[in-house]
């Protein structure tokens, strides 16, 4: 079965990640929502950036479907330590608490699958751009 970009979640899915991601055209789409896990897929213009966030009780998992990516992540907002590139294939993991950006240095768009535990967004987040508001 070939779910349509929607969130399924709380219902059993199973599903093609790499398909889904790289299908979405919004900023943010979750895929599926449940009670202690998230799953959205994100896609970031050329040149954007996902914008510096912390989430403080929540790790993130990015794994890196298409594109190129700079990643900066540090335990103060002014102050970040850690900086990487990544690309197509690579995860990156961000511990609860953590500041962090990942800013699309590639010429595509950069289609990424983002996994929260616990959730992040509120159930069936559909975000067009970043500047708009998650609904």
């Amino acid at each position: 079965m070939n779910p349509k970009l929607k969130d399924n979640g709380k219902e059993p899915l199973i599903v093609n990640l790499g398909e889904m991601t790289i299908a979405n055209q919004n900023f943010r789409t979750a895929l599926w929502t449940g009670d202690f896990l998230q799953i959205t897929v994100m896609c970031v213009p050329p040149c954007e950036e996902i914008g510096l966030e912390r989430h403080e009780d929540t790790d993130q998992l990015l794994i890196v479907m298409q594109g190129y990516a700079s990643v900066v992540m540090g335990k103060k907002h002014c102050q970040m330590e850690f900086r990487q590139k990544a690309c197509e294939g690579d995860v990156i993991l961000i511990p609860a608490g953590m500041w962090h950006n990942v800013m699309n240095c590639g010429r595509e768009p950069l289609k990424i699958a983002s996994v929260y535990a616990p959730p992040n967004h509120p159930w069936g987040t559909v975000q067009d751009r970043r500047e708009d508001e998650a609904y």
